[in-house]
């Protein structure tokens, strides 16, 4: 069983949901970044990386028994925010071809780095498989 929780006199959110109340097995995928299942990068473009992280994501959620329908929770690390801004369109657009309209609880930071010099975008996932 998996419910977006929406407080009745908020706003409803674009993209992402304000919480999720979720019964059965969970499952952690780690943060996963924009390189190819042979761990190489395809593009230096942000979105290109984000929708690669995205099917990564996408691959271990199958791995695992679970679909994009699954996502409760979502970290997203970018960074550089201000790109992050500027191109959500063309991020949704490709949040929206692989992940579908399954919009999780979202968390966006901007970090000064990550591991890989050539990661733009690292992001985690919880998924809970319903009982």
């Amino acid at each position: 069983m998996i419910k977006k929780l929406q407080p009745p006199d908020w706003a409803e959110p674009k993209g992402y949901a304000n919480g999720m109340l979720a019964r059965g097995a969970l499952l952690f995928v780690g943060g996963q970044i924009g390189w190819n299942a042979k761990q190489e990068f395809e593009s230096d473009d942000f979105v290109a990386q984000t929708k690669q992280a995205l099917q990564n994501i996408l691959a271990v959620l199958k791995a695992g028994g679970a679909g994009p329908e699954h996502m409760v929770r979502m970290t997203w690390y970018v960074v550089d925010r201000v790109e992050y801004v500027a191109r959500l369109k063309e991020l949704g657009g490709a949040y929206r071809e692989v992940m579908g309209r399954n919009f999780p609880a979202m968390t966006c930071v901007e970090v000064a780095g990550l591991v890989e010099d050539r990661a733009q975008v690292e992001i985690e996932v919880t998924a809970v498989v319903p009982d």
